[in-house]
């Protein structure tokens, strides 16, 4: 076959010009002709479960499905034909016995193409028996859960967990009494990435929802000053919710909005990625400095990577550096730094952090990480479950007026606005460390090769009078591979970063629904905007973090306590632990 050889093919009688070897579905996606789809993401392989993309092919009888079928020279296609129209209809009629209906507490609710299909093709979404109402709920830890009553059996949960490497998820029975389950053998266990969730159609695997709580406790605040702080990678994603185009940065919204929810303030994890920045690049200039010290350092501010670890490769459990991550060290500020500055008692603060991440909640929760007994992140929000919050109290984050976080904690440097991409955590601590080392700017502000959406990046960059192999795993499949190597060469890289999500947290498990290639590359892009159009670049050189790192400085014991944390090694799965 000729590369990229270009065929002439009809879609609804309009002339395309396809290219020979893609899918129906493919060429009508990029000429803007909506064909109806569930079970189909780039991401995964395609299965032509649902038999929603049927379309008709002139001199065929059957309808075939468009994910399915290959383009060739002179087709002629109809993708709403009435055979298709009536075909589509009988499908997702059935696909709606599949599904029981829990919309009103469905963060998918204003998104949901199923929904978005019943109106559409105007079915009768009771027209047959439901056929899973008796299903399992499965919950793991406070993260993830699959609920099999909702499942339409799109499989693509199982795929994406399969390519993480992690393999939690399978398949029981046959037919129509197939399900799908966690692996019980005690060899899998979940880290909470929210894959899953973020490829799952129809919500049935999702985040266990504590939205209820938020807006409990914001309607009944009694004492409590409640704070929300954003993360990195959401300013450029939930737009989507509101219609609005792949990447648009909506800070000033997000603020807005969040202030119309009653809280309190408004704060930017940003602040707290700086202080992470800071923290890793001193470490790993330790590291570097001292011949006895563990490399390569490996980034921990992903916490679905650092379960993977702890589980999965235990040996590598001393090579992450000990900085907490952004919202982690962001929380431990507030809650005693700002508190005093605020003269608030720190009983009397509540955190909310808004994150792209599944795996987040989970964190949030782990012991090691708490002061004085205490969890310094209250509640963790999805960006689905802000979205949902936010359109329950009729707050359109697309018109509101944007508003500038409450400071100091809302002021932060380009580093920190692409922690939300692949290679932005080490490229951040690589600006710091490169500048401390070498007491000048030049040369340490862009770190192209760390850069961009391949599965794994590496190189050599110069780090003082050092060379320093870096490595960069985009996804926990692409992590494994890399860990693999390391049993064979422990001396293969100085530093590695890790993130569990493909392109980093712009595709956490959290964000919008769908999150595909082309979103993700337009949110990541709109973070480094974020970065170019910073007077400061650096982390080190915020002078409100310079403040904060003064006063932990004073406070020995607790700037121990507020920066960094210990791993374990994870000997039994705790994922579905009641």
């Amino acid at each position: 076959m000729e590369k990229n050889k270009i065929i002439n093919i009809k879609i609804n009688g309009q002339e395309i010009k396809a290219k020979e070897g893609e899918t129906i579905l493919e060429a009508a996606y990029r000429f803007g002709i909506e064909i109806p789809s569930l079970c189909f993401h780039p991401d995964t392989p395609v299965k032509a479960n649902c038999r929603v993309c049927v379309v008709e092919i002139k001199g065929m009888e059957d309808l075939p499905t468009a994910c399915s079928t290959k383009v060739c020279e002179g087709m002629e296609i109809k993708t709403e034909s009435v055979k298709v129209k009536a075909a589509r209809k009988m499908n997702l009629e059935l696909i709606f016995a599949e599904h029981i209906e829990k919309c009103p507490t469905c963060p998918l609710k204003s998104t949901c193409k199923l929904l978005a299909y019943a109106r559409k093709y105007r079915l009768k979404i009771n027209r047959f028996k439901d056929r899973k109402s008796k299903r399992k709920t499965y919950k793991f830890a406070n993260a993830v859960e699959i609920d099999g009553t909702q499942c339409i059996d799109c499989r693509n949960c199982i795929d994406v967990c399969a390519q993480q490497g992690v393999n939690f998820l399978t398949l029981k029975n046959r037919g129509s009494d197939i399900e799908i389950v966690p692996v019980n053998d005690g060899k899998h266990d979940c880290v909470y990435c929210g894959q899953c969730a973020v490829h799952c159609p129809v919500a049935s695997a999702q985040e266990q929802l504590h939205f209820q709580e938020v807006e409990k406790i914001l309607k009944d605040k009694k004492d409590k000053i409640i704070v929300a702080q954003i993360a990195p990678s959401i300013r450029s994603s939930i737009g989507e919710i509101f219609n609005l185009p792949y990447g648009k940065i909506v800070t000033g919204q997000l603020v807005a909005s969040l202030r119309a929810l009653c809280f309190d303030y408004v704060f930017d994890v940003n602040f707290g990625a700086d202080m992470t920045t800071i923290i890793e690049a001193e470490e790993l200039i330790e590291r570097l400095k001292n011949s006895k010290s563990v490399l390569p350092l490996m980034t921990s501010c992903c916490p679905a990577w650092v379960r993977f670890v702890e589980f999965y490769y235990p040996e590598f459990i001393p090579n992450l550096t000990t900085a907490r991550s952004p919202h982690i060290h962001s929380a431990g500020i507030i809650k005693t730094y700002w508190a005093e500055k605020a003269e608030i008692d720190i009983k009397d603060v509540v955190v909310v952090s808004i994150m792209p991440c599944t795996a987040k909640k989970f964190e949030a929760q782990r012991k090691e990480l708490r002061i004085k007994n205490r969890n310094l992140v209250d509640f963790v929000l999805t960006t689905r479950e802000l979205g949902f919050l936010l359109e329950r109290k009729r707050i359109n984050l697309a018109k509101i007026e944007p508003q500038k976080a409450d400071n100091p904690l809302g002021e932060h440097s380009g580093a920190a606005a692409i922690y939300g991409a692949s290679g932005g955590v080490m490229e951040s601590a690589l600006r710091t460390t490169c500048d401390l080392l070498n007491k000048k700017e030049f040369g340490c502000i862009d770190f192209a090769a760390v850069r961009g959406a391949e599965g794994i990046k590496k190189a050599n960059v110069k780090i003082g009078d050092r060379i320093l192999k870096i490595a960069v795993a985009n996804g926990l499949g692409n992590a494994k591979k890399l860990l693999e190597e390391l049993k064979k060469n422990p001396k293969a890289f100085d530093y590695m970063e890790a993130m569990a999500c493909p392109g980093g947290c712009i595709g956490g498990g959290g964000q919008p629904i769908p999150t595909t290639p082309k979103q993700r590359a337009e949110r990541a892009k709109a973070l480094y905007q974020i970065d170019r159009s910073k007077k400061i670049r650096m982390a080190h050189k915020n002078p409100q973090v310079k403040k904060a790192m003064d006063w932990l400085d004073k406070n020995e014991k607790l700037k121990h306590q507020i920066l960094h944390t210990r791993y374990k090694k994870v000997k039994k799965p705790e994922a579905l632990k009641k």
